[in-house]
């Protein structure tokens, strides 16, 4: 029998707590992060996100755990659409959409009850570097009737017919990359490093840019998967790219506490400039 997400949080949070206790680097990179991000706040505000988050990161393995036991009959007594017009809009122009995702939430849920409630879609992820982790992985991803698109030498190719195919591709673009790969736009008011390929794909085909997350509330004891209207592509790369992560970080301030503030995502610097680390 399927459960709700927080029927078991004592284990959830247990395990939350072992993952804290064990690798403490994590906390000190998130605590790092908030200094830089939100100085405004105060040392106990910044903990208190950090555990947020990891609770957040609970619920999202909590969740994938019972993946084989969620279907179109249950999928809805754990998460809800919010904005789902902006999808049918983006559809009906018939060039695919590129949904702008992060690792805020529930990334993971959001494309399996996504292709549930609506219609499968693809998910573009890195492969893990633990061949029978990414088996599993890729098996569970696929549950739903997703495709999933390992990022490797040619995974523009099933992307770009995934969109010609008026079909939705999920693409996570928190995430710190190299100089030689991105450039950088502001984020939280300092210099992030972003892979600008997201804009310039979103320009060349026509899809539909469409910021969307799971998002947990409290309140009704499931995630809600918000659609955020289209951000509109001119063709400006580098403006382009800064409206997508503005987008980004909106919905990070509005709550702080589901984003992985874990990962260094100020690591990548400008030419001449220290580390924040």
């Amino acid at each position: 029998m399927l459960g709700g997400v927080r029927r078991a949080p004592w284990l959830v949070g247990m395990g939350m707590q072992v993952l804290d206790a064990a690798v403490p680097r994590l906390r000190r990179v998130a605590m790092r992060n908030l200094e830089l991000a939100l100085p405004e706040s105060a040392e106990g505000e910044r903990r208190a996100i950090v555990d947020g988050t990891f609770r957040s990161l609970g619920r999202v393995f909590a969740t994938l755990a019972r993946f084989p036991d969620i279907d179109k009959s249950n999928v809805g007594r754990l998460i809800r659409y919010d904005g789902f017009e902006h999808f049918e809009r983006a559809k009906r122009a018939g060039r695919g959409v590129l949904f702008a995702t992060a690792h805020v939430g529930n990334w993971e849920f959001s494309a399996f009850a996504h292709a549930l409630m609506a219609e499968p879609m693809s998910v573009v992820v890195r492969p893990l570097d633990n061949p029978a982790l990414d088996e599993m992985a890729v098996r569970y991803r696929t549950l739903s009737g997703n495709t999933v698109i390992g990022r490797g030498k040619d995974f523009l190719r099933p992307l770009v017919e995934a969109l010609h195919a008026n079909r939705a591709v999920g693409v996570l673009v928190d995430q710190n990359v190299t100089a030689d790969r991105g450039i950088f736009v502001d984020f939280f008011g300092r210099k992030a490093c972003v892979d600008s390929g997201f804009a310039r794909l979103a320009h060349r085909t026509g899809a539909a840019v469409i910021p969307g997350y799971a998002l947990w509330s409290e309140g009704e004891g499931k995630y809600i998967l918000r659609f955020e209207p289209v951000v509109e592509m001119t063709g400006d790369t580098p403006a382009d790219t800064q409206a997508i992560h503005g987008r980004l970080e909106a919905a990070i301030r509005r709550d702080p506490g589901q984003w992985l503030w874990i990962h260094r995502r100020w690591k990548t610097r400008p030419p001449g400039e220290a580390s924040l680390y």
